[in-house]
């Protein structure tokens, strides 16, 4: 602060002053605004005492009054030095680091050796800098880079809400939506019709899939600037992406899979950012695929789901049953894994007890396969293909090959022989198809019969 007097100033004037430096110097700082709003009352024409209340309300981190009043002071003295460090100090604290960097010329103009007005001079060039690379990160889509950068910037310019609502736009970006919410609802809280804050809000609201929510927040915004582009463009967005996945679900559940299917790959295309609810839409296109038996293609959107989140639940169950259905039972039953660590709910256990009960079977030798049947083959079907592959494959029908050919053949005829054992005997056949290993249970010499 200031403690020249100016000649010709109100001796009460001065008194309030003294009493202001006083209360400045024991840092109470509304004190000290109080002594120095009365002296510039009592002498409005004197530059010290507006210079005086600029570094009290800098004190109280009242930036934008601080201005005002280091504006006043060089309006009043152009040649009071301190006057424009403080207006240049104010500037950069509200990221104003070109209008800074003129104020802090204008100082060493006055005096060239000004350690203070160097250290400034170079803390905006510092600002401009992060500021370049903060947009530069911003157009290749590096948020993590532009969240960095306006960390950096903001312990230089701690005011500026400029740079606090990139900072919280980027998180929202990145996921990190509690961040984003807090420092939004902290400019809120100092200014409740600012629109950028509120279209963050919205943004961490429509990146969470509350559509609804989020487009309020959008419109609140627009109604304190109406030319906010973003938040007209996320407005539209968020619009059209709940028509389009909503028009989707009343298809699939009309039935009609194919015309699902084509209205979510559309929703897709809409925002690649809104991870969410992009993940619900792969997940919900995955659902519609099986229906049409693209199981492969359902696989591969329940992946990308996984990949946008992977704490997604409803799109590892329906990976894990398109893997059962193409009989890739090892990856049904890690997903089925997956889902029962997180969620230990009976459904879970029954459908990883299942999988790994159909992955078990899948490892022995298929009898069905052997005798070239169906697995819900009858009676009679199952014993004239154990005829038809007897005879195939019968060591009397191979007496003119190859050692080898002979061997092959025979080995494959006590394989038949095997399949028929268990299959044409019904407590057997229950047993098999349950899963129970029959070795285990003495059933076979090795010959292919059964004792």
């Amino acid at each position: 602060y200031s403690a020249v007097p100016v000649p010709d100033s109100d001796p009460s004037a001065e008194g309030f002053k003294e009493q202001g430096n006083l209360f400045y110097s024991k840092k109470d700082y509304s004190e000290a605004f109080n002594y120095y709003t009365k002296a510039i009352d009592a002498s409005p024409k004197n530059a010290s005492y507006y210079g005086n209340r600029a570094a009290t309300l800098m004190m109280l981190c009242r930036f934008r009054e601080a201005l005002e009043d280091s504006q006043q002071a060089v309006r009043l003295d152009d040649c009071f030095m301190k006057g424009h460090l403080r207006e240049g100090k104010c500037h950069l604290s509200l990221g104003n680091a070109m209008a800074a960097s003129r104020c802090f010329q204008k100082v060493l103009e006055l005096e060239p050796s000004n350690r203070e007005a160097q250290q400034e001079n170079k803390n905006a060039t510092t600002l401009l800098e992060y500021e370049r690379m903060a947009d530069f990160g911003f157009e290749k889509r590096d948020f993590r880079k532009v969240v960095y950068c306006m960390d950096r910037a903001l312990a230089l310019a701690s005011a500026c809400h400029r740079f606090k609502i990139l900072k919280a736009e980027c998180l929202a970006l990145l996921g990190r939506y509690p961040e984003a919410q807090s420092v939004a609802s902290d400019i809120l809280r100092m200014d409740s019709t600012n629109a950028d804050a509120l279209y963050v809000r919205g943004l961490c609201l429509y990146y969470e899939d509350c559509i609804d929510k989020a487009v309020q927040f959008f419109v609140q915004a627009l109604r304190m600037a109406p030319d906010h582009e973003k938040a007209r463009l996320a407005c539209r967005n968020a619009k059209a992406l709940k028509a389009k996945k909503d028009e989707g679900n009343q298809a699939f559940k009309s039935s009609s899979y194919e015309a699902a299917y084509q209205l979510y790959t559309e929703a897709l295309t809409i925002d690649p950012n809104n991870i969410k609810t992009n993940a619900k839409l792969y997940c919900n296109r995955a659902t519609a695929g099986a229906k049409l038996k693209k199981l492969n293609q359902a696989i591969e959107d329940c992946t990308s789901a996984i990949k946008l989140d992977d704490t997604y639940i409803k799109a590892y169950l329906r990976r894990a049953q398109c893997y059962m259905d193409t009989e890739q039972y090892e990856e049904a039953v890690r997903d089925y894994e997956k889902v029962y660590q997180t969620e230990k709910t009976s459904d879970h256990k029954h459908l990883l007890k299942t999988a790994q009960m159909e992955l078990k079977k899948s490892k022995r030798k298929d009898y069905y396969k052997v005798l070239g049947v169906g697995k819900n083959a009858t009676e009679d079907e199952i014993k004239k293909a154990y005829r038809k592959r007897a005879l195939m494959h019968h060591p009397d029908r191979h007496s003119a090959a190859t050692p080898e050919v002979q061997k092959e053949e025979e080995k494959k005829f006590k394989e038949v022989g095997e399949a028929f054992t268990v299959l044409s005997d019904p407590k057997k056949k229950i047993r098999y198809d349950n899963g129970h290993d029959l070795e285990d249970d003495g059933c076979f010499d090795g010959g292919g019969k059964c004792f």
